[in-house]
């Protein structure tokens, strides 16, 4: 059909949209809401695949360019350098879209799912690695600059069609199918929201991705904030909403929201899921359910006209209708690992390296003298779940020794060589050049030794004479075959527990099952499913990883001890950390490595932080970066030896080992007191923190309000000795608010480069609305007037110059007592209260239950020329007593709440006042009992 309308790219997108929508059978439009679409060859349209994983660099599709992980692209502070490596990663994307696809299948799709931008809440998050900082400013102008790289600079073609995640409040692997997250409004609007709606309204962004939890009682997958909200802003009416795995069928399964998956996918397309990732590329499954719901009436054509919609003008955005225009078209597979993006790779790896302490001035390293590099760390290059096929791999011993030479880089492992006697045969366990494991060694060699690496928490490895890992096969037999702990489900991790006996039981931790020997046979299974039934060893420690460490260390000049974690153990996407410890080998490592020579650095290679100040408390220098991918090793190198001034800064805050952690699942960052914006205490290391090798001078910082903005303005000097980049931060405090506020919060930041003695005036231009809140009484963004102070320095804890600012304006009016119901979730503050749905179909309320009164507070309430009477709306369902206490104008009016049949049973019970209420006062409700709160009416 060359002359529809569909074809003229002449017309407007939306125009292009209608009349392809107007050509497509239902079954057809039907089959389009699946990830893996089918082709549409009457009317041209290709076969069509959501979702290829770009977060930081293409994965799962072979050898590309790999990236610092996400939150190393967060240390670097800096929006140019994130939309360069946006760019490059788009570019190999695209080169990948243009390969052949394979028979029956999609062509590399260029929907990419990313970037990640929940907030750092949490440094126990499993996926930590994955996010770009605790604050939702600089999370959203990072993301803001990854998507614009990843969209491209046409005005109408997109290079890539970039897709946030995981909305909304996601910081928990725990439970994450089945557990929900209470975001109070002010915590939903200033923390959780802001980092989705920078990058929305920058027009860079063509998808969302709901998360598996649920937000407030209600899957996020049906939450109203996807229409409420995220198609409100600016640029967001065409925002293509796509599930994530199987979440669509967990409405039924995990969640048990639905009766049945037609119910269920129809109740996600009504919430507005365009895109359904289910089932893998099994989509009639899929498409089954959604007839049904049609069929019953569940959903209309129009909604999933809507959907479909969406999904088309994505594609056409992407050029799929006018190859012959698209500036992206043809992009050669010259690009994926070129040079440019080889040297991007290594910049950016560069600047997210963090120096923590620099004691003495211990680093850089000397140009002379020998270097011990210790810890397995040291000569290794991890990957994580979304990092793609490393093309090349430096390693910092690599780099080192290419360097300074061979033989003045020293290098040991740290780690225990142990070897694993039978007690059935009295033989020790030998590993074959292939990787073949038997009980079958009569003495102890080179063969029959294994590196053991302690992760904490008895989780371990085990790496054969050449390094290679032991894994199970997929007969369940333990071979040396694996080159790191990958895949979903680890199959290289273990727990070796010593029993009474002294013997240790061994126990694969992929499986769950116990290694034994093979029935007629010196081969190892892991077919044991219970301890009695386990092999028991006599283990014999060949030589003590420890002790090498400390006699390497006595025999160099400086020592590094590189330490860190593997992204696939104790801590990644399924599974959260349970503390902030190092691992107790690697602190042994460490205390022997600064015993022997007080000239110790400490290399930190994570994905998330560590409570280190124990381990590390007499160590001179401490650097951290998360894994840096290819370029990671070599850019290590660059800043030890001070070919790269460090200029990274902490994304997130460092918590010491002894100060309490919120819960993980305790979303209210306000009343927590939790992250930088509201910690009271010290921490170990401040959001913002990192150091230099030269030496920055901050002026007086002048400050003005110009109409709804602020301006401020200092003069930073570098007056070291070398040229050097700092990022001058901004923070903000209002002083006179009514409520709670942050201490400190990021209203902007500059990354600027300076040579010696060279000095620069730094501008900056901040909406007065970055300096508010959000006023639950009233529904909206409010900005008190008051004092405020703006102050700018290197650290959150390091604010060198400050200035006073007076915003004039009417204070927030009282909250409306008579004009209608207040909703009980419209809270000022709260104790032992859950945020729940007040139907299936929608709405939010509170609930209260256990032994503990749950409270709730208002903080100012108008009620006019006076209340006699309460009027509650409540369900509860639960057996037992139950009440709701008004505290209100100096009495307590105490409303007993009968069992109304469920939680969504609703119905209203009312009350005399016991004393009228006239005029402002401050409203407190007490839930006594389990019971909901929807609303609460005063006449």
């Amino acid at each position: 059909m060359p002359d529809a309308p569909y074809r003229d790219a002449r017309l407007p997108a939306r125009r292009r949209v209608e009349d392809l929508l107007a050509r497509l059978t239902t079954d057809e439009k039907i089959a389009l809401l699946h990830q893996h679409a089918p082709a549409v060859p009457r009317l041209g349209l290709a076969a069509h695949t959501t979702g290829t994983e770009a977060l930081h660099g293409v994965s799962w599709l072979g050898p590309a360019t790999s990236f610092p992980q996400a939150v190393g692209l967060g240390a670097t502070w800096d929006r140019a350098l994130l939309r360069r490596v946006g760019e490059a990663v788009a570019t190999e994307v695209r080169a990948f879209h243009e390969r052949p696809a394979a028979p029956g299948r999609a062509r590399i799709g260029l929907n990419v799912w990313a970037p990640v931008v929940n907030p750092l809440r949490h440094p126990l998050w499993g996926r930590n690695e994955e996010g770009y900082a605790e604050d939702p400013l600089l999370t959203a102008e990072l993301a803001t600059a990854y998507t614009g790289g990843l969209r491209g600079d046409h005005p109408v073609h997109w290079r890539t069609a970039p897709t946030l995640k995981h909305f909304l409040g996601y910081n928990n692997e725990t439970d994450r199918t089945t557990s929900s997250s209470d975001l109070p409004p002010r915590v939903l609007h200033e923390y959780e929201l802001p980092c989705y709606r920078g990058p929305v309204e920058a027009g860079a962004v063509a998808a969302v991705m709901p998360s598996y939890n649920l937000v407030n009682g209600r899957p996020a997958h049906l939450t109203p904030y996807l229409k409420e909200e995220l198609r409100q802003w600016k640029n967001g009416a065409d925002l293509l909403v796509c599930s994530d795995a199987e979440a669509p069928s967990n409405l039924v399964a995990a969640q048990r929201w639905s009766a049945d998956h037609a119910e269920a996918h129809a109740a996600a397309l009504r919430a507005g899921v365009d895109s359904f990732t289910d089932h893998g590329t099994d989509s009639p499954v899929t498409t089954a359910r959604l007839t049904e719901a049609l069929r019953r009436g569940l959903i209309t054509e129009a909604e999933i006209d809507a959907a479909v919609g969406r999904q088309l003008l994505m594609r056409i955005n992407c050029g799929e209708l006018d190859p012959e225009l698209d500036p992206y078209a043809g992009t050669g597979q010259d690009v994926v690992g070129c040079e440019a993006h080889r040297r991007l790779a290594r910049q950016a790896a560069r600047q997210a390296v963090v120096l923590l302490r620099n004691e003495g001035g211990l680093l850089p390293l000397p140009a002379d003298g020998t270097l011990a590099v210790l810890g397995p760390l040291g000569d290794d290059v991890l990957r994580d779940w979304y990092s793609g096929s490393l093309l090349h791999r430096t390693t910092l011993l690599d780099a080192l020794r290419e360097r300074l030479g061979a033989d003045r880089v020293l290098y040991a492992d740290g780690l225990d060589r142990i070897a694993l006697r039978s007690a059935a045969t009295g033989r020790y366990l030998s590993a074959a050049p292939d990787g073949t494991l038997a009980v079958s060694a009569g003495h102890v060699g080179g063969h029959e030794g294994f590196a053991v690496q302690d992760w904490g928490h008895g989780v371990t490895t085990l790496q054969a004479h050449d390094g290679r890992y032991l894994t199970k096969d997929g007969y369940g037999l333990l071979a040396a075959t694996a080159d790191h702990p990958d895949e979903w489900v680890v199959q290289e991790t273990f727990r070796l527990e010593r029993g009474e006996d002294g013997r240790v039981r061994v126990q694969h931790l992929g499986s769950g099952h116990w290694v034994a020997l093979a029935a007629g046979s010196d081969a190892l299974t892991t077919h044991a499913t219970s301890r009695e039934q386990a092999e028991p060893f006599t283990v014999r420690t060949v030589s003590a990883g420890a002790e090498r460490a400390a006699a390497l260390a006595a025999a160099a000049g400086t020592v590094v001890v590189v330490v860190g974690n593997d992204p696939h153990v104790n801590g990644r996407e399924t599974e959260d950390r349970t503390d902030l410890a190092l691992p107790p080998q690697q602190e042994e490592v460490l205390r022997a490595a600064r015993a022997a020579n007080p000239r110790t650095v400490l290399a930190l290679v994570s994905s998330y932080p560590y409570a280190h100040e124990r381990a590390a408390a007499d160590v001179p220098a401490v650097l951290w970066t998360a894994h840096g991918g290819q370029e990671g090793g070599a850019a290590l190198a660059d800043v030890l030896l001070g070919d790269h001034n460090p200029s990274g800064r902490l994304p997130q805050t460092w918590y010491r080992a002894d100060q309490p952690l919120p819960g993980l699942l305790d979303y209210d960052v306000i009343t927590a007191r939790s992250t930088y914006l509201y910690l009271d205490e010290e921490p170990l290391h401040p959001f913002g923190h990192g150091l230099s090798y030269t030496e920055f001078r901050y002026g007086a910082l002048t400050a003005a309000v110009d109409g709804d903005h602020a301006l401020a303005e200092l003069t930073v000097a570098n007056r070291g000795p070398r040229a050097g980049a700092e990022v001058v931060q901004l923070y903000g405090r209002a002083h006179d608010a009514p409520v709670a506020t942050p201490l400190r919060r990021l209203v902007g930041f500059e990354r600027i480069e300076l040579a010696p003695g060279e000095e620069r005036r730094v501008a900056f231009r901040v909406a007065l609305t970055a300096l508010g809140r959000f006023d639950p009484g009233h529904g909206r963004w409010t900005v008190d007037p008051g004092r405020y102070t703006l102050a700018a320095g290197a650290s959150s804890a390091d604010l060198r110059a400050a200035a006073e600012l007076a915003l004039t304006g009417p204070p927030v009016p009282p909250r409306p007592g008579l004009a209608g119901p207040i909703a009980a979730r419209d809270f000022d503050e709260a104790a032992g209260v859950r945020l729940v749905e007040r139907t299936r179909g929608g709405g939010e309320a509170v609930a209260g239950g256990g032994a503990a009164p749950a409270r709730l507070g208002y903080r100012a309430v108008d009620f006019g020329d006076g209340a006699t009477r309460a009027e509650l709306t409540v369900a509860r369902g639960a057996a037992g007593p139950a009440a709701v206490e008004l505290h209100l104008a100096g009495a307590v009016t105490r409303i007993e709440v009968p069992g109304t049949g469920g939680r969504h049973a609703w119905t209203t019970v009312r009350a005399d006042l016991a004393a009228p209420a006239k005029g402002v006062h401050e409203l407190r409700i007490v839930l006594r009992g389990t019971l909901r709160l929807a609303e609460v009416a005063f006449g």
